[in-house]
């Protein structure tokens, strides 16, 4: 694959935008960077990161898709490819809060970014953006951030993280072309954070309820049992977990 390393940027994946858009880039083509100054997460929060301490990575995927599913299921694998790799630093408890942030036990450590594009109506072409908090030892104002090293008390190598990432991500891609997709579901619901424990939410009229999370279904909604035995499906900015 084709490394691009920045010292720093404003977003690594407005960066990978445009040179897609100036040129065919080769399918996991991945940008990485020092600084990001203005890096994005969902529902356009912004993700601050110290120079040098964290893992600030985009990377290009490429692929053909039979179903309006298989959006989800990118996101799906690239989750799980984090949470993997933080179960192997022995990273604790750690879960996927849905739609993909990852915990260690109520604390995030990651956030993930997928901008998807549609090309000649078959053809997904997504930007995928992971920010790992690895170094960093303040998080002023963000009470639910962490990072490994201040989890763990030891320093990771930032590259050494970034080539597992990544890994593990092309070991799910080819169960994802290939249409096997049972293996990430499987265990992207095995980690999936506060499954099957009644919690608080509030939806986008700021009403709060009481609900216990059931499993995500293909196309990506939050599935909750209500306090009327009833299923109720969320897309990302209609409900809100309280924890």
């Amino acid at each position: 694959m084709k490394l691009i390393k920045l010292d720093a940027i404003d977003s690594t994946n407005d960066f990978l935008k445009k040179a897609a858009r100036q040129e065919t880039l080769e399918n996991f083509t991945v940008v990485t960077a020092q600084n990001q100054t203005k890096g994005k997460g969902q529902m356009g929060a912004i993700w601050n990161s110290e120079s040098g301490k964290n893992l600030i990575m985009s990377f290009l995927v490429r692929f053909t898709f039979e179903s309006i599913e298989a959006i989800f299921l990118l996101n799906a694998a690239v989750a799980l490819a984090v949470a993997e790799t933080l179960q192997e630093l022995s990273i604790p408890n750690i879960s996927i809060k849905w739609p993909n942030d990852i915990l260690s036990d109520s604390k995030k450590v990651c956030g993930i970014l997928i901008e998807n594009s549609f090309k000649n109506g078959v053809e997904i072409e997504s930007i995928i953006g992971i920010g790992i908090n690895v170094n960093q030892q303040s998080f002023e104002n963000l009470p639910k951030a962490s990072s490994l090293a201040r989890i763990t008390q030891k320093e990771y190598d930032v590259d050494a993280l970034r080539d597992r990432v990544l890994f593990h991500f092309q070991k799910h891609y080819v169960k994802i072309v290939s249409s096997n997709s049972a293996y990430i579901w499987e265990n992207y619901h095995a980690l999936l954070f506060k499954i099957n424990v009644p919690m608080p939410f509030e939806d986008a009229f700021q009403q709060r309820f009481m609900g216990i999370i059931k499993g995500v279904s293909t196309d990506g909604t939050l599935q909750v049992l209500l306090e009327n035995d009833s299923i109720a499906s969320f897309g990302i900015k209609e409900i809100q977990l309280l924890y």
